[in-house]
């Protein structure tokens, strides 16, 4: 009889900057208000890396936690997956920098960008290398420094973002009922790339003052347009991971979404008819933190007890590229 193997969460974690950047602080710099801000995004604060931080100091921070919570050791890590789109260096990966600082290293460790999709991107490859049988626990661990890829002029883009990191320990077992990472589904449409993006190419046209100077460098995002198509793709990959795994909206104990944008969320919420408490929001407290977002939602849901054993939830994703995707963990 063939052996089934199941990849379960055995540690979370996350960790987030002391630094607290409210709206009322950016009344001072920008043509903006808190109500503006609250009304339109839901955000009332976001926490900013000091110089000594980056992705691969908290991305270590948050997996030291994960790896607390799971009573693993650091050398018995088979890989490192860090989702970032804010990296340390263009190279080496940020993950060989976690790699590091854990000492983990009898680990694979290595980088993806799918942006804010990045962390159900990183944990559905996670979920393959596991229930093949090839690996038996494995770091995914999303971590961004939004703050160094914003333009703190442009009212439209940095009063979203926000820095922070997450982390979840994946680890095999042997078991034939349905536990753990039930299913991932991730999508790409680069059709739609120019949506959201940071335009200025290393490699397509190097660093240059023409760049620098139109600001190519930070965030850019088509904020009306980019909201249709999320509330639309996101809807729809979430009834597909509900219907591939034969259960209902309300079999979900909980929904982690992307905390993209409060407007958004409510808008999946409504086509989905999923009631206001069984939503879990971070983004009054910490922004967008693109990739880091979804584990730090779920960490933040298991301090706050709103996760069970034998519960369902559902986590929900869209970023740039366009990237979108959807996963369904039993706890």
């Amino acid at each position: 009889m063939k052996t089934i193997f199941k990849a379960v969460v055995a540690g979370t974690g996350f960790y987030v900057p002391e630094k607290i950047l409210t709206n009322k602080d950016l009344e001072l710099s920008l043509n903006t208000t808190d109500e503006w801000i609250t009304t339109r995004t839901g955000i009332k604060e976001r926490r900013i890396a000091s110089k000594d931080e980056s992705a691969s100091t908290m991305a270590a921070r948050a997996a030291k936690q994960a790896l607390e919570f799971a009573a693993l050791n650091a050398d018995q890590v088979d890989m490192i997956i860090v989702c970032t789109s804010s990296p340390d260096i263009l190279f080496p990966s940020t993950a060989c920098f976690v790699q590091k600082e854990l000492e983990a290293f009898n680990s694979a460790a290595y980088d993806i960008s799918a942006v804010c999709s990045g962390f159900v991107f990183g944990l559905s490859i996670a979920e393959q290398y596991i229930k093949a049988g090839r690996y038996e626990h494995i770091l995914v661990i999303g971590s961004e420094v939004n703050s160094r890829i914003v333009d703190w002029s442009d009212r439209s883009t940095c009063i979203l973002f926000g820095d922070g990191a997450g982390a979840v320990l994946l680890k095999r077992i042997e078991q034939s009922e349905s536990i753990g990472i039930l299913s991932t589904h991730i999508y790409s449409d680069g059709s739609l790339s120019d949506l959201i993006s940071v335009p200025g190419g290393v490699g397509k046209t190097g660093i240059n003052k023409q760049d620098i100077d139109d600001k190519k460098y930070f965030i850019k995002m088509a904020g009306n347009a980019t909201f249709k198509v999320a509330v639309k793709r996101m809807t729809n990959v979430i009834l597909e991971a509900l219907k591939y795994n034969n259960i209902t909206i309300e079999d979900i104990n909980l929904f982690i979404p992307h905390q993209a944008n409060q407007r958004i969320i409510s808008a999946v919420a409504e086509k989905l008819n999923l009631p206001e408490d069984k939503i879990h929001m971070t983004i009054q407290k910490f922004g967008n933190t693109s990739a880091a977002s979804i584990p730090i939602g779920i960490e933040n849901a298991r301090l706050e007890g709103k996760i069970k054993p034998g519960d369902v939830s559902v986590l929900g994703v869209v970023g740039a590229g366009l990237t979108w995707g959807a996963g369904v963990i039993k706890w």
